[in-house]
């Protein structure tokens, strides 16, 4: 199974060995800010419990899905963008380490943040 980003139809797609189509995961209703909704959606993050982590570019955010879930949480950002260390100037990557740190980085303010979500 892979899960990848669909930027441009505003979603997270799931594709199963051999399949013929993907599975919509998160977003696919249009661009926007709404907890059903992406924007232009980059880096991704799958932990083994199935829940889905965006970088979700023009809202400058983070999102979380949990697996099942019909909408997700924001878990940084989200406050438009800014230069302040709860906004982000398009993020396009994230990743965790072992501790449960989320690292994201933030493109155009040219830096990684690293937030603690336990």
């Amino acid at each position: 199974m892979s899960t990848l980003s669909d930027e441009n139809n505003f979603r997270v797609m799931k594709w199963n060995k051999g399949a013929k189509e993907g599975i919509v995961v998160t977003g696919g209703h249009d661009a926007g800010n709404a907890s059903t909704q992406l924007s232009y959606p980059k880096g991704i993050f799958v932990d083994m419990l199935g829940t889905v982590y965006v970088a979700d570019n023009w809202s400058h955010r983070v999102m979380r899905w949990p697996s099942g879930a019909k909408q997700g949480d924001v878990i940084a950002g989200g406050n438009g963008y800014g230069l302040e260390a709860n906004q982000f100037a398009y993020p396009v990557g994230l990743s965790f380490d072992r501790n449960g740190n989320l690292y994201v980085v933030d493109q155009f303010n040219r830096r990684v943040q690293r937030f603690s979500l336990v």
